[in-house]
């Protein structure tokens, strides 16, 4: 873990140039007192850094100082990134690793590279925090500690207990054989088994967690899209309710932003679309296409179309006498 900081301290140096102690420590996450004892040890180990006195000083390495380079071609480090401008540095809890990598990233192109490839990656914005009608994602916050202990857990191939609470329930401890986690639009998932059944638990919801030192009981090999694949059919073919619908173009991101999944989209003839969604159940599909009005039509199950039409008629009603 030290040597990672000290590594890190040195590429900061590299790139920022003179940088005081309560900027490093900032960067790096720690004391101001354990920046100096760093700045100490890599004196010892033969890294010219000096201090300079002053208003404006600060800890700075010797011109011409490099460190060993790992043959990463323009695009490629363009690739990386880019990768990690995105707003998924917090996911799983892997925030600071991605900037300590970035900045081992710039540091190992050429010299002539390093400054084009930064300036490009600027270029690239992914995953804003709000999109063109200024809706915001919503953010799903995990305890530091707890990501830890899942994340250890995962990778280590051991039990695990969270502190979980499902929908409508309190929470409560349950002990899980991990098997990944995965990531879908700011939400985060642990794929698990508990008692040899398959389980999937919103990270969100985990208040806590413990890794044991039991080993689990999982493949040595998975292949985490598949299993994602099979999860994701097994939740929608259980107690959710299937809709064909027409809709406006233009309208086509606002039934989606309200439905739990898509299964089908196509063109219809005048322009339109058609899709195949799913809902939570009748209720909340018929909530999802009332908001829609005209630029929306449910073309089937029957009872949908039947409740929109019956909802239409004694809204007709309550406002026809009006003069």
């Amino acid at each position: 873990m030290r040597a990672d900081r000290l590594v890190s301290l040195v590429l900061l140096l590299r790139q920022r140039g003179r940088l005081t102690a309560e900027t490093l420590a900032r960067e790096l996450e720690v004391s101001t007192r354990t920046v100096l004892r760093d700045i100490e040890a890599l004196s010892a180990a033969g890294v010219p850094v000096y201090a300079e006195r002053g208003r404006h000083g600060g800890f700075a390495l010797l011109p011409g100082f490099r460190t060993e380079l790992t043959g990463l071609n323009h695009d490629e480090a363009l690739a990386l990134l880019t990768a990690g401008s995105g707003r998924g540095e917090q996911v799983f809890g892997l925030g600071s690793a991605l900037a300590s990598a970035m900045r081992k990233v710039v540091d190992a192109l050429p010299e002539s590279h390093r400054a084009t490839a930064s300036d490009a990656a600027q270029r690239f914005l992914v995953e804003p925090e709000t999109d063109l009608l200024s809706r915001r994602p919503v953010t799903e916050e995990v305890p530091g500690t707890t990501m830890i202990e899942i994340r250890r857990a995962v990778l280590a191939g051991h039990k695990l207990r969270i502190h979980y609470a499902a929908t409508d329930q309190a929470p409560r401890w349950r002990t899980v054989d991990p098997i990944g986690l995965v990531t879908v639009r700011e939400r985060g998932y642990l794929l698990a088994t508990r008692s040899g059944a398959d389980r999937t638990y919103r990270l969100s919801r985990v208040s806590a967690a413990e890794e044991l030192p039991e080993p689990a009981q999982r493949p040595n090999r998975v292949d985490l899209d598949r299993v994602w694949r099979e999860r994701c059919a097994q939740f929608l073919s259980s107690g959710h309710i299937a809709v064909l619908v027409r809709v406006h173009p233009e309208r086509r991101e606002d039934l989606l932003s309200t439905a739990v999944a898509v299964r089908a989209t196509e063109p219809d003839a005048d322009g339109w679309l058609r899709l195949e969604v799913t809902f939570q159940d009748l209720r909340h599909a018929e909530w999802a296409l009332w908001q829609l009005g005209t630029d929306a039509e449910a073309l089937a199950p029957r009872s949908l179309r039947t409740s929109l039409h019956n909802r239409a008629a004694a809204m007709a009603t309550r406002y026809g006498n009006s003069s």
